[in-house]
């Protein structure tokens, strides 16, 4: 809520059923009828973008492909949602400020009328800053701040405050009303913007430059992700030309998720932004398998990374015979010795691998020229690039600097204990070289049963051979479960460019998750990056994010503990069950007590080996429902939640089965409470917890 603000004027809302003629409120009829003309002027910026003929209008066919994309992409921009409000605010600045008493609505995207005249400003211009982080003390040349209520799209009230009357000492704080209504409004679907509801600590992160890294800790229900999320529409807009070149990409942790944020960007009119999972950025091979826990954490410990170099360049063989080149009848013989300096010279220039080897002919052909000439001939650069690509230096080459596939170096690494001894001595033990050995060599890279650690691995070695091309800017979202090999892999696709990195320390589920935040930029290449800390929550209830926070003694004991913001204190239950047959029976039965008592979409989150019984319970009990990670049907109002898989998302209503089970789903107990962490705060509204063992003693009062 906004934390310095005069008390704003209470909602002004017209009767249920208005009487006929003119409106009860003339502001609200004025409001009203600028919304008709905003979205009269969208509609015709739209029906002039569908009109441009490209015809003849670039000069070859290329060009015309990139102008009919571009255009294609303006005019889905475009697009009017009849149930997404066009403007969200107004700001009536003073007279004698720079904007001279002109009064600006603010909303998700600009919208002008035939002569230009701007009739909705976007929110991310620096005219609608104030709308962020102006108050009383600091009015920023705001007279008045007004905020709309809407209700399926129809402007159905508004709600002044004052900005330039300074507030009285001591005064209390008041939220406004429709902000925190807007905050707590029941949703069903996917995630929602929350550009009519960022608050000023959130603004200040959305709008860091884009030469900046910035990494957000924090606490469930503060809206890390959507503030990422909307600093990626900022930068998209303010940096347009620049990321429609270098491009941005979003990375989270499973489809699900990505479907789940997948609508926040094109309602803030941004399209062209990727998206992807980690898994699905390291895809060289394919994953079919999974492996004990230290086993993974140690393939993702960063020290594999001087591992895999010393294994690569180790493929390097050092020359025993010279070069020997014929031209004509003569034969040219460059000695091992100066071979041995070549390579050295490329070593030494820091050269990728594939690179080195791309210019280790070149150069060999090199020497041989200058024996050319030193015998009286002058060859030129076409007798060079002839040289180079003679059969006898592809031949030289092929056995000195040979060509290397990224898994087959792997493979080898895991299959020959002679090849792992020789690239990990002095850096893994004995043990940890063993541990890293496949029990039973596959035949092949082709066949071997890969792992989602071997692919971030895999992905270490491309880039080794090759440069891997930086992006303009990349979001990460829950970094803190990334090894220290995939960071490293996402931090490549940012090296030049910036990210926004996003996460809590308390909700790492995998065993190598993070503990340090400076330690994970370090790993992403970024250890310069600003770290901020988001504690106030704006959408997980009181009684439900305090219940939770009893585990952070366990699980993080560094972080502050979050405090929810809310209004509402939430409601949290806990119903025990007698006999374990009948726990997912009382799921069920709670469930539909739910769904038939109360609006807004349901999480049944569950340990994973409960999941099939649970979903079979719903479907006896005829209660409607999906599967998360089985179905990308966003509409269904009632999710089963596989336990790993609840990251990140958040329903009104949870109903959370068996706790100890979903600690004991884990690899460890740190783990499992913090897997148990991350359940209990994706509730916004009431959590029930129904259980038949006890509950975890961390979660005593």
């Amino acid at each position: 809520m906004p934390s310095d603000s005069s008390p704003p004027s209470p909602p002004h809302r017209p009767p249920a059923t208005p009487p006929t003629g003119p409106p009860v409120d003339p502001v609200l009829g004025t409001e009203r009828h600028h919304l008709d003309l905003a979205r009269a002027a969208l509609a015709a910026m739209r029906a002039r973008a569908e009109s441009l003929d490209t015809k003849g209008s670039a000069g070859d066919w290329v060009s015309e492909l990139y102008l009919k994309s571009t255009i294609g992409i303006r005019i889905e921009s475009l697009v009017d949602s009849p149930s997404t409000p066009l403007f969200f605010g107004r700001l009536d600045y003073q007279a004698d400020s720079e904007h001279q008493g002109e009064s600006f609505h603010v909303g998700r995207r600009h919208v002008a009328d035939d002569a230009g005249n701007a009739l909705v400003v976007d929110w991310r211009a620096p005219v609608s800053v104030p709308f962020y982080r102006a108050s009383p003390r600091d009015p920023q040349g705001v007279a008045t701040r007004r905020r709309f209520g809407y209700a399926n799209g129809s402007l159905t009230s508004y709600e002044d405050e004052r900005l330039d009357i300074a507030p009285a000492a001591g005064a209390d704080v008041h939220a406004s009303t429709i902000l925190t209504d807007e905050i707590e409004r029941p949703r069903v679907g996917p995630m929602r913007d929350i550009v009519a509801t960022i608050q000023p600590e959130q603004d200040i992160i959305v709008r860091t430059d884009i030469g900046d890294t910035v990494c957000v800790q924090g606490a469930p229900g503060t809206g890390k992700t959507a503030v990422g999320l909307h600093r990626a529409a900022y930068l998209l807009y303010t940096h347009c030309d620049q990321l429609a070149r270098q491009r941005l990409l979003v990375i989270g942790p499973s489809d699900a998720f990505l479907r789940y944020i997948g609508a926040v960007l094109p309602a803030l009119g941004e399209v062209e932004a990727s998206q992807t999972t980690i898994d699905q950025l390291v895809a060289h091979i394919r994953v079919r398998a999974s492996e004990p826990a230290e086993v993974a954490k140690l393939k993702g410990d960063a020290r594999m990374a001087t591992v895999l170099r010393r294994a690569l360049w180790a493929r390097l063989r050092t020359p025993t015979e010279p070069l020997v080149v014929t031209r004509g009848s003569r034969r040219y013989r460059v000695p091992a010795y100066e071979v041995a300096e070549n390579v050295a010279a490329l070593q030494d220039r820091g050269v990728r691998f594939a690179a080195g080897r791309a210019l280790f002919p070149q150069r060999l052909a090199h020497s041989v020229l200058l024996r050319m000439e030193a015998d009286g001939d002058s060859p030129d650069d076409r007798v060079q690039s002839a040289v180079a690509r003679s059969r006898e230096v592809k031949a030289y080459v092929d056995h000195l600097w040979p060509a290397v596939r990224p898994e087959q170096l792997v493979f080898s690494l895991f299959a020959d204990i002679d090849v792992m001894a020789g690239a990990a001595d002095g850096v893994l033990d004995d043990d940890e070289q063993v541990r890293l050995l496949w029990d039973s060599a596959p035949k092949s890279a082709g066949s071997a049963r890969w792992s989602a650690a071997d692919a971030a691995l895999v992905d270490e070695v491309v880039d080794l051979l090759d440069r891997t091309p930086s992006l303009g800017h990349v979001v990460l979202d829950e970094a803190q479960d990334l090894s220290a090999m995939q960071l490293r892999a996402v931090g490549r696709r940012c090296s030049t460019g910036s990210a926004t990195v996003l996460g809590d320390l308390a909700q790492g589920t995998t065993p190598w998750s993070s503990t340090s935040w400076s330690e994970a930029l370090g790993h992403l290449g970024k250890p310069g990056a600003v770290i901020e800390e988001l504690t106030l929550g704006f959408r997980v209830p009181g009684a439900v994010i305090d219940y939770a926070a009893r585990l952070l003694p366990s699980i993080a004991p560094a972080l502050t503990p979050p405090r929810s913001v809310r209004q509402s204190r939430g409601e949290l239950e806990h119903r025990r069950v007698a006999k374990p047959a009948q726990l997912v029976a009382a799921v069920a039965a709670a469930v539909a007590r739910l769904a038939a008592e109360r609006e807004g979409s349901i999480g049944v989150v569950v340990p994973d080996a409960l999941v099939a019984r649970v979903d079979a319970a719903l479907t006896d009990a005829g209660v409607p429902h999906a599967r998360t990670g089985d179905s990308d049907d966003s509409t269904t109002r009632v999710d089963v939640v596989p336990a790993t898989l609840a990251k990140g998302l958040e329903f009104d209503h949870v109903v959370l089965a068996e706790p100890a089970g979903i600690v004991e789903g884990e690899a460890d107990e740190t783990t499992g409470l913090r897997r148990l962490y991350v359940c209990l705060t994706r509730a916004v509204t009431s959590l029930v917890i129904v259980h038949t063992r006890d509950i975890p003693p961390q979660l005593a009062a």
